[in-house]
């Protein structure tokens, strides 16, 4: 099972490196929304990896960044993720609180999937924003990165 989520968590990193390079080439026809999503999207992988390893989250989860710090913060997510994958029973229970103050409880193998699939989610999104804004939008289906 860690072998899998890691080549997931590589695809997603994959995916979101081309787009933070996509997102630099076109810096005056990216919208705001776009750009929202994607901090987003690393805004929430940080937190949830934060989550699992009890520690402060570090940001808030729609906060907004420039394309310099999502790359980079992208690529301490995917580095904090392998740790994780690498030290953490996927069957451990993790006590969270979310944003607005519930708490809740789940496996780590349920956080590290809803990781993945809450960035595939949002970079859908993205491309259509890509799309609307007149730019050729990535494609980032995992089959597409496995051939």
């Amino acid at each position: 099972m860690n072998d899998f989520f890691s080549e997931l968590f590589a695809y997603s990193h994959h995916y979101n490196q081309q787009l933070a390079a996509l997102f630099a080439a076109h810096p005056d026809t990216i919208s705001d929304k776009a750009m929202k999503l994607f901090s987003h999207i690393v805004n929430a992988h940080q937190i949830w990896n934060a989550r699992i390893i009890a520690q402060p989250p570090g940001t808030a989860v729609w906060e907004e960044h420039d394309m310099v710090h999502i790359a980079l913060q992208d690529n301490k997510n995917y580095a904090d993720s392998l740790a994780i994958l690498n030290n953490t029973d996927l069957d451990s229970i993790i006590d969270y609180t979310n944003s607005r103050g519930e708490a809740f409880t789940n496996t780590v193998r349920d956080i590290l999937f809803h990781v993945i699939n809450h960035s595939t989610y949002h970079r859908a999104q993205i491309a259509t924003e890509m799309k609307q804004a007149g730019i050729a939008p990535l494609t980032t289906d995992y089959i597409f990165y496995k051939r």
